[in-house]
This record gives C-alpha cells, sequence and structure tokens, in this order.
C-alpha cells in the first residue's frame, strides 16, 4: 500500500469513526475498521452484495469462517437464515469453479432445494439425485440425499474428485435411529480437502458435536444464535362450551408495557381452573370421584373440559387475522378429517379470484403427470375442491405431487390451513403466522409420549414470515391434560441433546475393509460421534478406577502373608462365594438345547464349587495365625474388589465399543462366508470374498438377508413379477396395528412366492439369532403385507384396483414402489459387477424395476 493511500484510509478511518462510541480504544475503532475494509475485495462481499438484505452478525461469522477454510457448524433456529451460509459455500463452489454438494434428509427438501438453486445458478449448472431420480449428475452443485451421497463415497465416484463443499442440512438428524448413521459415515468418510457446512438446530450440546467434528475434519468454527428474526409469542385457545366463541389467551403475563414477561398467565391458570370446575359439576358422582375418568367428550355434559373443534379454532384465527396457519395434529387420518370437518362446517377462506387461480395452478402442475383414471383413485376431486376453499392436509400418506403442490399454494398465500403431520415441520419452506398444535403429546408406535423440547421447538419454528410478520404465533388448544405450565417448560429449555444413533452395518463392514486393513478399519470406526461421546463419559470412571487401584493396593499391603499369596486366596473365595450364590440361579434361567446338556451344565457347576472349596480348604494362607487380622482387611479389599470389576466392565462397555460391535459384524460375516481371515504374521486380516463384493452394493437395512438371497440361489426361479413381490417383504414397513401377511400368496400358499416368503423369513431370523448372541441389537422383522398389492401392480393392474379394498394409502404405495424400484436396481446394477453372481437374475431385476416404475410411482417429483 502507497504512503499516499495510507493516509487516505486514515482519513476515511476518521471520518467513519468520528461517531464510535467514546468506550472503544481507537486502536480497537481502527482495527474493526481495517476488517471491513479488507472485506470490500473478498468473495463474502461479492456474495453480500447480491443479497437483497444486510447479513446478520452470525450469517457473516460463519461466511468468514468458511472463507478461511474451515469447516462451520451453523446451530440457528428455524428461520433464522441459516441456509445463507450455504448459499455462500455454493457461491464459493461457483466462484472458484468447483463441486458444492448440498444434501438434505428427506427427498421433498432435495427437490424443493434444487428448484431454489436452478432459478439462481441456472439449469445448466444445478443437479439433482434422490436415488430414484438422476438430473445433471455431473454439475458443479448438485443436491442430494444423505444416503446417496454415503453410497458414492463407498463407491469412490469420480465426482468426489473435484469436490470441495459438503453441505448437511438439518445435520441433527444424525440422532435419528434408523437413517441417522449415515451423516456419521459421511462426515468421517469425505475426503479432507472437502469443507463442511453443517446447519443444525439448537441442540443443547452442539459444543460437544462441534469439538467432535473439529477432530475428525480439522478446524471447525461453531455459530450459535439463539435469536428469532420474528419475535414468537405463545397462546392457549380454551372455550367453554360448544355455545360460546373460542378464547385466545396469552400463556405469558404481559408487564405494564405490555411486554412479554416469562411468568405464566395466571388469567390462563384461573380460566383452565373454572374450565375444569365446570366440567367436574357435570360429572356423574361415581366419574368425580375418580373412579372412571371416561374416554372424554367434547359436547356439553360431557366427562371432561371441552375441547374447541377445529372448524371452531379456524374460524377464530381467521377472525383475529391469525392465518395462513399450519396446524399440526399427529395423525394422518386426523389430517383429512379436519379438512373434512371444516368443509362440512361450512368455512371458506378464499375468495372467488382466489379460489380460480388455486384451480388453475392445480390442473397446470397435474397436467401430463397422472391419468386420469390414477387421480380418480387418488380422489383428486375432493383434494382440489378443498384447496379452493383454503384448506389442505400434508403428510406421509399423500403421494409427493399433492404435496407439492400445496407447498407452492401456500408459500404463494392461497391456502390459508395446512393441516399437518411434524413431518412437515422437517426443513420444508413454509412459514406461517400462526402455527396451531392441537396436543402436546403424540403416539410414537409404543404409546403415547409428550412432546419434546426440540420436537415442540421444531413445530413453533415455522411461526412467523420474514419480512411480512412482525410477530409469530403459536397457539396451542386446550385438551385433556393440558397444563401451561408444562408447555412453559416445553418452551423455555434450549431444546435437545444430541446423541449419536450410529452403529456398524454388514455393508458397511465390508466397504471399510474393501478399502482398508482391519486395524485401520476399527480405527476409523473409533473416529465416529458414538465413540467420541462413550470416551467423553469414560473418564470420570476413569478417576473412579484409579482411585479404586489405590484402594485395593492399601488393603494388599496390609494383608501380606509370608505363607503365600492371600490375594490368591481371597480371589478363590470370592469366586466360590459368587458361584454359591449365582450360579444355579443363572443357569435356571438359560436356554438349553436338551435336557442332557442341561444336566450336564448342573453337573459342571457343582464340580467347580467342590474343587474351588477343596483349593481354598488347602490354601497355605489357612494355616497363618494371622488369618482373622488378614481376613478383616480381606473382607474390604474384596468389596473394593467387586466395585472395581463393576466400574471396569462399565468402562469398557464405553471404551472402544463400536469398534467391538464391528468385530462382531465381521465375525458375522465371516461364518457366513462374506469375509476370509488370514493370518498375517502377528496380524489377522480379512479379506472379502464374492459374497462380501456383492454384499457392498446392497444398500439396504435387510442387507445380509437379500445378498444371502441372492447367493443361495433363491431367486434364481422367479418370474420378475414374483421376483417384485417377494423382494418387497425387505422394504415394507407396517403401520401400527397391520398384519405381517398378505391377504393373499400370489400362486397360493404353496406357490413359489410364499416359498421364497417363507425362506427369507428363515434367513432373516436366523441373523437376528446370531445378532443377539453377539449381543448387538435385532434387526426389524421382515414383513410380506403387501406381496399381493405388488404383484398386482407389477402384473399392470390400474392404481384404483390394486387399492382397493386395502388400507395403504396413495402415498404409502408410492413410497414403499420407490424403495422396492430402488432395491430391484441395485440388484441389477451389482450382479454384473460380481461375475460369479452375474446372471439370469439382474435382466430379471431390470424387468422388474421397469413394471414397478411406472404411472405414480414414476412420477419423479421434480418436473
Amino acid at each position: 500500500m502507497t504512503r499516499h493511500r495510507h493516509h487516505a484510509h486514515a482519513k476515511d478511518w476518521m471520518a467513519r469513526e468520528s461517531h464510535a462510541p467514546s468506550g472503544d480504544s481507537p486502536a480497537a475503532r481502527y482495527q474493526r475498521f481495517r476488517a471491513r475494509q479488507r472485506l470490500n475485495d473478498t468473495a463474502l462481499a461479492k456474495f453480500a452484495a447480491t443479497l437483497p438484505f444486510s447479513l446478520d452478525g452470525f450469517q457473516r461469522d460463519a461466511c468468514e469462517a468458511l472463507e478461511q477454510g474451515n469447516n462451520v457448524l451453523v446451530a440457528a433456529p428455524t428461520g433464522a437464515g441459516k441456509t445463507v451460509v450455504a448459499d455462500f459455500a455454493m457461491f464459493l463452489a461457483h466462484e472458484y469453479q468447483v463441486k458444492a454438494f448440498y444434501t438434505t434428509p428427506i427427498k421433498a427438501l432435495s427437490n424443493q432445494k434444487y428448484h431454489d438453486l436452478s432459478a439462481i445458478y441456472g439449469a445448466d449448472h444445478v443437479g439433482l439425485l434422490t436415488g430414484d431420480t438422476s438430473i445433471n449428475p455431473e454439475a458443479d452443485i448438485v443436491v442430494m440425499t444423505t444416503e446417496v451421497l454415503r453410497n458414492m463415497l463407498y463407491e469412490h465416484s469420480t465426482s468426489l474428485i473435484e469436490l470441495r463443499y459438503v453441505i448437511l442440512d438439518e445435520v441433527h438428524y444424525l440422532a435419528d435411529r434408523f437413517r441417522g448413521p449415515v451423516w456419521e459415515e459421511v462426515i468421517i468418510h469425505l475426503p479432507k480437502s472437502v469443507r463442511i457446512i453443517g446447519l443444525s438446530a439448537t441442540v443443547s450440546n452442539v459444543e460437544d458435536f462441534s469439538q467432535w467434528i473439529a477432530s475428525v475434519r480439522g478446524k471447525t468454527k461453531l455459530v450459535v444464535s439463539e435469536h428469532r428474526p420474528v419475535p414468537l409469542e405463545q397462546h392457549v385457545m380454551i372455550q367453554a362450551n360448544a355455545h360460546t366463541e373460542p378464547e385466545i389467551v396469552d400463556l405469558y403475563r404481559r408487564n405494564a408495557k405490555d411486554e412479554v414477561t416469562t411468568t405464566l398467565n395466571p388469567y390462563l391458570i384461573r380460566r383452565i381452573d373454572q374450565l375444569e370446575h365446570q366440567a367436574l359439576r357435570k360429572r356423574p358422582a361415581h366419574k368425580a370421584h375418580g373412579r372412571h375418568w371416561g374416554r372424554g367428550k367434547t359436547a356439553a355434559g360431557g366427562d371432561e373440559r371441552y375441547t374447541p373443534r377445529r372448524p371452531d379454532v379456524i374460524d377464530e384465527l381467521n377472525f383475529m387475522g391469525m392465518l395462513p396457519g399450519i396446524y399440526f395434529i399427529f395423525s394422518r387420518n386426523g389430517c383429512d378429517q379436519a379438512v373434512e370437518q371444516c368443509i362440512n362446517a361450512g368455512l371458506e377462506l378464499t375468495s372467488d379470484e382466489e379460489a380460480m387461480r388455486i384451480h388453475e395452478i392445480v390442473d397446470d402442475m397435474v397436467e401430463g403427470q397422472l391419468s386420469k383414471d390414477d387421480l380418480k383413485a387418488l380422489h383428486f376431486s375432493q383434494f382440489r375442491f378443498a384447496l379452493e376453499e383454503g384448506f389442505a392436509s400434508h403428510h406421509a400418506g399423500m403421494i409427493a405431487l399433492f404435496r407439492q403442490i400445496v407447498e407452492r399454494l401456500f408459500e404463494e398465500g392461497l391456502i390459508k390451513v395446512v393441516f399437518a403431520t411434524e413431518t412437515l415441520a422437517l426443513g420444508i419452506n413454509m412459514p406461517a403466522r400462526s402455527v396451531i398444535v392441537e396436543k402436546l403429546e403424540k403416539y410414537d408406535g409404543t404409546g403415547h409420549v409428550t412432546l419434546t423440547p426440540g420436537e415442540f421447538t421444531q413445530l413453533t419454528g415455522r411461526a412467523g414470515r420474514r419480512g411480512i410478520d412482525t410477530i409469530g404465533h403459536a397457539v396451542i388448544v386446550d385438551h385433556r391434560g393440558f397444563v401451561p405450565a408444562t408447555a412453559a417448560a416445553l418452551s423455555s429449555k434450549r431444546v435437545y441433546p444430541l446423541h449419536s444413533s450410529f452403529k456398524p452395518t454388514f455393508n458397511m463392514a465390508v466397504n471399510l475393509l474393501y478399502t482398508s486393513s482391519y486395524q485401520t478399519a476399527r480405527v476409523t470406526l473409533d473416529r465416529s460421534f458414538a465413540q467420541w461421546e462413550a470416551n467423553e463419559s469414560a473418564w470420570q470412571l476413569e478417576a473412579q478406577i484409579d482411585s479404586l487401584h489405590h484402594a485395593l493396593d492399601g488393603y494388599e499391603r496390609a494383608f501380606v502373608c509370608d505363607r503365600g499369596d492371600f490375594t490368591q486366596f481371597m480371589t478363590l473365595r470370592m469366586r466360590l462365594s459368587d458361584l454359591q450364590k449365582n450360579g444355579r440361579r443363572v443357569l435356571k434361567h438359560r436356554m438349553f438345547p436338551s435336557q442332557t446338556a442341561r444336566r450336564e451344565a448342573f453337573q459342571s457347576l457343582d464340580q467347580q464349587i467342590a474343587q474351588l472349596k477343596w483349593d481354598e480348604q488347602h490354601h497355605p494362607c489357612r494355616s497363618c495365625p494371622d488369618l482373622q487380622e488378614h481376613l478383616r482387611w480381606g473382607h474390604r479389599w474384596m468389596r473394593e474388589k467387586r466395585e472395581l470389576d463393576r466400574v471396569q466392565e462399565r468402562y469398557d462397555s464405553r471404551t472402544g465399543s463400536v469398534a467391538r460391535q464391528f468385530d462382531h459384524i465381521c465375525d458375522i460375516l465371516t461364518e457366513f462366508g462374506y469375509l476370509e481371515r488370514y493370518d498375517d504374521g502377528d496380524a489377522a486380516s480379512l479379506v472379502l470374498t464374492s459374497g462380501g463384493r456383492l454384499l457392498r452394493r446392497l444398500y439396504s437395512e435387510q442387507d445380509l438377508v437379500l445378498a444371502e438371497a441372492i447367493r443361495s440361489g433363491l431367486l434364481d426361479t422367479l418370474t420378475p413379477q414374483q421376483l417384485a413381490a417377494a423382494l418387497s417383504g425387505l422394504v415394507y414397513e407396517a403401520r401400527r396395528g397391520e398384519s405381517g401377511e398378505p391377504r393373499r400368496y400370489p400362486g397360493g400358499s404353496t406357490g413359489p412366492v410364499a416359498h421364497v416368503c417363507s425362506q427369507l423369513r428363515a434367513m432373516s431370523a436366523r441373523i437376528n439369532t446370531m445378532r443377539e448372541d453377539c449381543g448387538l441389537e435385532r434387526l426389524p422383522d421382515i414383513d410380506f403385507g403387501i406381496v399381493d398389492i405388488v404383484y398386482r401392480w407389477a402384473e399392470d393392474e390400474p392404481l384404483a384396483q390394486v387399492l382397493h379394498d386395502t388400507d395403504l394409502t396413495g402415498g404409502d404405495f408410492v413410497r414403499n414402489m420407490k424403495r422396492l424400484a430402488d432395491m430391484l436396481q441395485q440388484v441389477a446394477a451389482a450382479l454384473p459387477n460380481v461375475p460369479e453372481f452375474d446372471g439370469p437374475l439382474a435382466q430379471k431385476a431390470h424387468d422388474a424395476h421397469i413394471m414397478i416404475n411406472r404411472g405414480v410411482v414414476a412420477y419423479s417429483g421434480v418436473d
């Protein structure tokens, strides 16, 4: 810099900073000014100039860290603007002419982001990969599900060569029990040259998660913001009875300046008490005394305080100017019923012009996508009529096209109320003025559980449209068991902790061993977040172990005996005591293959006890004249030794626990013949067999069952239609209360499909037995509940006939068919790459894929 330019900068600085706060030193103000000057020449300045708004502080911090070459983890509430950081990463990739991948947990998010980025960078520069959809996969910016990226890493895709940025949207999803481990696999295996941008909710242990990423990926910047751009106000909707108007009451008290405090609203508490006493007076005497609470009624004279009806809730919110809204109901049927209830109540939320515009958009989006017969089977007319009135459902039971229609109409402000399950809260860009939560509990598959603070925050995060609303509203509908303090507890916490759900799988094991040695693979797994968490919790146990060892050393010095090894003597006594107290009880609860084996086990126990008694009676320390004094210290030693063993066991279960699970997985794979073990000097190595090379290309929760079916030739005699039907059992997830058997097997109960299904079930049972013997968690039982439906669809029957007289919704049908189509595609692609298994089955799988992937199933959701 020349002297003249330096003086110009100094004058500029003095002019700009002359009104700066007097508390800052001149040096601090100058440093701040110089940082701004440098920023003018950065990519961030160019990016910021393209935005219609100024960057928030947390956005600027994260972007600066990313430009400096750091990994970045951004934790902020829904709607705070986290995606701006992801947008900057893609801007950098575009500027530097390198690749960026944007990963999402669900296909709907991938589709939405693909459209957004295509509008910014042009369709030629953006691709989409979601397993069943492939658009421009070699583009500089590719949107994909996280599973697709994991598979690319294991296949060593050439697309990774120029990759420099990976955005992991909704990265806290790695806590998900079923799909979460994929996030950890990706973070561990991405090339070192790649920078990760993680977008997360404000989980309570985000600092721990950031430290783990840093331990795996290098320097990582954590940026946390708990500020909501649109303030959120919490309310409760109550109603005395069906003849009165609903009442919206603030959850928190307001002060004299009309500001919301953190104190519960005493008026709300008082009103709920009044309504409860009112309901109590109407109860029959035997119920009022607690002998029977009943299921609850909402009509006047019922057992409980009145619950506002859905149409009344919507009508009141519309009157108060609090729409558009998202009404969360934790049931698909409940969402559909709510739409019907509002229509039957005569509610109309749209103008004639809006209804006409909705009609045009819907017809335009549907045209050419589905046949008239398919639309009729999916009750399209009723769906469109409700939309024109301003109402819609949004849940996984709907086909993707219908959900996309709802999302577009809501974003354009044409639909006023969407009744949705909690899946809508997962990142889809559908903010509203109000969010209504019908209950603070939901059914989790086993029973009704209270929402977690994280779930509640995720739902209410949709309230308040940035740039449109000055306030967002979260409305809880009064319901049975509702207590204001519960709502306050959910809304006041910093949401939930993030814990790993990572566990080694069969497919993961063979993929690791395909490119790494056995020892290297174990080291890799030791770097997982699951192991990091386990290690972090182990340090307290380490301190306890050290303390116990110190105590034992002191006792052993105290009972030193010149007649013999007193530690050995006490160990004999401890072992004898344990067998006498617990040996027979343990054997009584053990499963034996026969009565003979059971009898032999008890005989062996008696022999061990007899031997230990003899050893203890004839031990040299028995004759020591100071035996009683030594035993006084020995009993203390025994107590501390038991405690040490217990703590050591807990410590061992934490340290190296993931690698031990991997060892068990490898043992099972070796027994099945997917791995071969070789002694290589002092170390053992594991090598993939042809079966292992096949298994590494099969990505499914039931990967080993599928590989076994292929290896055994079980599937070879099936037709493509029969193959699709049988393999549906490996992908189908029945909803609660549904049977694991189809209404009928194609060809009857003794036909080829029924035979293959029976064999697949036996293979699954054997694998689960081996997993349980190793202490591994069982895999879900395979379910053949839609075998007949899949067969009829593969036989080219119309959708209306296939779904007739079934409980399967259009969305469930399509989702399961897409999973099946993906599995068939994997089989068709995997077999030719493993010559030992290449044959007619590959072509049959390909044909079956084509038969399945038609009509409503083939719709990609991105057109």
